[in-house]
């Protein structure tokens, strides 16, 4: 689950993982911290942590108190409201696949040869989605926003980058597995699409580290990550040596002036490393060895030995969280890169919206402006008719004939830039524009926006806050990083720590071989008495005639420790950063939250005033006009009525705009774009649209038909 903190000072509980308990600060003068560091030896000498069970239950500890430190104001303490429990927004794995790449590609038992065999992963579409194809009928293509969303679902290539971050949070989590540390994620929320804004905060309050995620949306990233002692490589590792030798030296002695040896050898290991910090190291080395000389009993003679050593840490890297963090911090990983791909969605909805009602607007100011060239024109004629009888003057004809020139000058602009905007709109639903259909087909927008309120406008700006709170990704990503943050601290905590180790091992020998017919040593025969083959040397190894055993503890201490003193220190500088930043996140949202709100209520003023103005500035024209008809006004006169009447259309086209995206940018910053259109975060992710989003609050348009004198779009991409 995600939770989100009622307080900045997080509390550690993960759904499955966390950090239970508090470790004992030392306090006191030098003998106190020595009787302390005996204490903690002890302890770790006679039992383990419980790893996966620490978890489970949730405490009240932060790193703060576990440094020692105070504890950080809670959110009571500021002006900003507590946030409640979160809503589940998500499932863990979000991309239902062929291939988990949480698990490895063979089985050991099964298919072992497939773990050596590089993985193949399917090449990307470049092709439109059918939904597209469907919706171009006559070289024309009617767009609802629906559709509009639905195909950016389906094509967009920014959400289709994104998915595959979802693959590489998982093949972090199988590294860290093996034990081995994360390479990261990278996650960001893309914004290579033209047109359009987003409503985004970036939660990374600090630099990214060589093995956290890089800064951007993402999360809190330290460059600490990492910090403390490596976990053991849980992955086994067989080794073996086969090699054959033919040797022949000089000697001092006079009864062998030279030595002839040929010797085989076959040695073999096994290393494995286990989550409690143990390790396990087995040798099995053979070989046989044949020397042309008269002082060895046995030749050939076999040798074969057997050795197991188990070491196991006692302070440093001891326990299973220790062992186990950085599979921890790879679904923590994983669950910031759900949460930044939902952001990713929220981002590109949004900028899809934006660019459809700049289209719809460009759409209305091509109408707005061959109004205005017809009305000019109108006049025109009028006008000459009234020169041709006497009752005008030749001047109005020339400033009549100016008006028309600029109005057929401000539609051949109006027409360039609804072409320009077509295009973008289809760059923003589209993967591929190379299909001269698509590229030449009039987008025509079918939906407007309505002014009925909303339910979310009629809500208190506090109550829209908490929601904002409960469902903005950029909180939930900033909180999941804090408790990653909380393990990259305990981490780097326990590298403070000498490093005690105690270790066991046990082996045997067993020798044999065939009795050397040249053993002579001063006259007398020294060979073997008799042949002792392989499987006897073998016994020797289980009969216990030649053990090897014992037990052994190595120390060592840092005299000084700096590096891990500024590790330790740093990972707590970063973890206070990041705090600060969380608390930074709750004042962004709220600011924006209220800004939205408040400018959502101006925005609707704006439209209302606008349309009484577009309307009044009707009727006057048509009053001038009768006027005109009458003798009783000039062309001056209604001219200038059109010039208002052609600004009071512009300012509601404008206004509408406005409204409808900072509307859609409500919804955005409230996080409940998914919920409200009915948007599955599933099929997003798989991008397989299986219904279509249903967007509130729009209205059809009245006219469906491409402005007649528009030229189609442009074909240049």
């Amino acid at each position: 689950m995600h939770l989100y903190p009622t307080r900045v000072s997080v509390q550690r509980h993960l759904d499955t993982r966390g950090e239970g308990g508090n470790t004992p600060a030392l306090r006191g003068k030098a003998t106190a911290r020595l009787r302390a560091a005996a204490a903690v030896m002890l302890t770790l000498a006679t039992s383990m942590p419980s790893g996966w069970a620490q978890q489970q239950q949730p405490t009240n500890a932060t790193p703060d108190k576990a440094a020692g430190a105070s504890t950080t104001p809670n959110k009571e303490a500021s002006n900003l409201p507590p946030a409640p429990t979160p809503v589940i927004t998500e499932p863990l794995y979000l991309r239902p696949s062929s291939r988990d790449f949480t698990k490895p590609a063979g089985d050991i038992f099964r298919q072992p040869w497939r773990e050596y065999l590089p993985t193949s992963i399917s090449k990307s579409s470049f092709e439109n989605s059918v939904r597209l194809r469907d919706l171009v009928k006559d070289g024309k293509i009617y767009l609802s926003l629906s559709d509009a969303i639905a195909l950016a679902l389906e094509n967009n290539y920014d959400i289709a980058i994104s998915r595959y971050y979802l693959d590489i949070a998982d093949l972090d989590i199988l590294r860290s597995k093996a034990g081995s540390g994360l390479r990261g994620v990278g996650a960001s929320v893309l914004q290579n699409t033209i047109g359009g804004t987003s409503q985004t905060l970036s939660s990374s309050g600090a630099p990214g580290g060589a093995t956290g995620a890089t800064t951007g949306t993402l999360g809190i990233v330290l460059s600490s990550d990492g910090a403390g002692p490596l976990p053991e490589n849980e992955d086994p590792v067989l080794g073996g040596t086969v090699q054959f030798e033919r040797q022949e030296s000089p000697q001092v002695s006079i009864f062998q002036p030279r030595a002839f040896t040929n010797t085989n050898t076959y040695n073999f290991t096994y290393s494995q490393g286990f989550v409690p910090g143990t390790s396990l190291q087995l040798a099995f080395n053979n070989s046989r060895q044949t020397t042309f000389g008269g002082f060895n009993s046995y030749s050939p003679d076999l040798s074969s030995t057997f050795k197991a050593t188990v070491t196991q840490h006692l302070l440093q890297g001891a326990g299973v969280w220790v062992n186990k963090r950085f599979m921890y911090e790879a679904v923590l990983d994983r669950r910031i890169t759900d949460s930044t791909f939902r952001q990713q969605i929220l981002a590109t909805v949004n900028q899809v919206e934006n660019i459809y009602w700049v289209v719809v607007s460009a759409y209305e100011d091509v109408q707005a402006k061959e109004r205005a060239l017809q009305q000019s024109t109108q006049v025109l004629g009028d006008t000459k008719k009234q020169l041709d009888i006497g009752t005008m003057a030749p001047l109005d004809v020339v400033q009549a004939n100016s008006t028309v020139a600029t109005d057929k000058q401000n539609l051949i602009s109006s027409q360039s830039n609804l072409n320009y905007q077509q295009l973008i709109l289809k760059q923003a639903i589209a993967r591929n524009l190379n299909d001269p259909e698509l590229v030449n087909a009039a987008v025509i927008p079918t939906d407007r926006i309505s002014l009925d309120q909303l339910p979310e406008e009629k809500e208190s700006p506090e109550e829209l806050v908490r929601e904002a709170f409960v469902n903005r990704p950029e909180l939930e990503q900033a909180v999941l990083s804090l408790k990653k943050d909380e393990i990259t601290l305990r981490g780097a905590r326990n590298g403070l720590l000498p490093v005690f180790d105690a270790y066991g091992f046990y082996g045997a020998q067993g020798l044999g071989g065939a009795p050397n017919k040249n053993c002579f040593i001063f006259g007398f025969n020294c060979a073997a008495p008799s042949t002792t083959d392989y499987g006897d040397v073998l016994n020797g190894l289980v009969n216990s005639s030649s053990p090897d055993k014992g037990i052994g503890f190595t120390l060592n201490i840092p005299l000084r420790n700096r590096t891990a003193q500024a590790d330790h220190a740093r990972a707590l500088v970063e973890y206070r950063q990041a705090e600060l930043h969380l608390e930074q996140l709750y004042t962004q949202i709220h600011m924006q939250v209220v800004n939205k709100i408040y400018g959502l209520t101006n925005d609707r003023a704006q439209v209302q005033a606008a349309t009484a103005a577009r309307d009044y500035a009707q009727q006057s024209l048509e009053a001038e006009q009768k006027k005109l008809g009458l003798g009783a006004s000039t062309s001056t006169n209604v001219l200038q009525k059109e010039r208002d009447l052609a600004t009071a259309e512009n300012t509601l086209i404008n206004a509408t705009a406005t409204y409808a995206t900072d509307r859609a940018a409500l919804y955005q910053i409230l996080a409940k774009t998914l919920s409200q259109y009915g948007i599955s975060l599933v099929d997003a992710a798989t991008g397989e649209i299986k219904n279509s989003p249903v967007v509130p609050g729009l209205v059809p348009s009245k006219s469906t038909q491409p402005a007649p004198t528009a030229p189609p779009p442009a074909t240049q991409q």
